[in-house]
């Protein structure tokens, strides 16, 4: 696989930097964008300016307006925000071959529906192969070449070994398990769970409150995925524990500076500022399976509630601790 064309479809930051990593790795890649504008930029410039900025594209990426050219590629990673998932699947699967591999690099959960991505992947191309990549990276760390470890999940365990060999590279090491549904789950919790550790940071409520939510946290993400039938080990590890405290630790990750902007006392509009943030988007379908299933999840639902605009902040705080005591699980 690594000797054929990789194709991205997004040119964002995440996935110029998956472009970066995967020509890195010695494949050829085609990374598609919308806007017939930004292709010829980077045709000229090799620098996503906007997205990453100082960032030269390595030699091996060919940038492109024209969908149709992802239709030689042995897989295609899809770095679209995670609502545009069934759109942009839809529109691949008129110029993609139904061999060809989709692999989910966003985040979330769909709102209306409540589908975990796959699914909608399932739906819209029926029987094509699909995975999911996940894990600790931000797109700056990829794209400049220092070193990160995600992994990626398919069902197709022999496929998932060949997709993982080939996006790995130098200083991007890609682990692998069939445990797809695991994946998608810490990707999309975790990001609805950085918000609240942002909103204690921004709050001023100290490290060792950020610290307990982080590990009460894990147990919520734990019980929905063993609910939704993730397996235990896929969420110790890079995809679950990784990401979570990664996401969870700093104003690099963009829901966990959300979160301490309203924190700081920002409405949500203004915290968002006119940018994608994946775990608000994700929040009220993930809080919606959860009750769908009786499972408890009071952080992730006190972020929906704050975002719903039912409670505040200290609302959410003081609800969080008046609850009844329980045995630690």
């Amino acid at each position: 696989m690594a000797s054929q064309p990789i194709g991205i479809a997004g040119a964002g930051a995440w996935g110029t930097a998956l472009a970066n990593a995967a020509a890195a790795a010695g494949n050829d890649v085609v990374l598609w964008m919308r806007s017939p504008e930004q292709a010829d930029a980077l045709v000229a410039t090799r620098t996503n300016e906007r997205c990453l900025p100082g960032v030269k594209l390595h030699e091996r990426i060919r940038p492109t307006a024209e969908l149709s050219a992802l239709a030689a590629s042995s897989a295609v990673l899809l770095v679209t925000p995670a609502q545009t998932t069934r759109e942009v699947t839809a529109a691949l699967a008129c110029v993609l071959p139904a061999s060809v591999s989709l692999v989910l690099c966003a985040k979330g959960i769909e709102r209306g529906s409540g589908a975990f991505l796959c699914d909608v992947v399932a739906e819209v191309r029926p029987g094509a192969p699909v995975a999911v990549l996940s894990g600790p990276s931000f797109a700056h760390d990829v794209a400049r070449g220092l070193p990160t470890a995600v992994t990626l999940a398919c069902r197709d365990t022999a496929l998932a070994e060949a997709m993982a060999n080939a996006l790995s590279g130098p200083t991007l090491r890609v682990y692998h398990r069939s445990d797809v549904r695991g994946v998608e789950i810490g990707g999309a919790a975790k990001n609805v769970l950085a918000i609240a550790c942002g909103a204690v940071a921004g709050k001023g409520l100290g490290e060792s409150a950020k610290a307990a939510l982080i590990a009460r946290g894990f147990a919520e993400l734990l019980r929905f995925a063993r609910a939704y039938g993730g397996e235990p080990e896929t969420l110790m590890g890079l995809s679950g524990l990784g990401d979570l405290v990664l996401t969870c630790s700093t104003a690099q990750s963009r829901n966990f500076a959300f979160g301490q902007r309203l924190g700081q006392g920002m409405s949500v509009e203004a915290a968002a500022g006119g940018k994608l943030v994946e775990g608000a988007a994700t929040a009220s379908a993930l809080v919606a399976l959860a009750r769908a299933k009786g499972i408890d999840m009071p952080i992730a639902e006190a972020v929906e509630q704050i975002l719903s605009g039912a409670w505040t902040l200290d609302q959410a705080v003081d609800a969080l601790m008046n609850r009844p005591i329980k045995s630690e699980h």
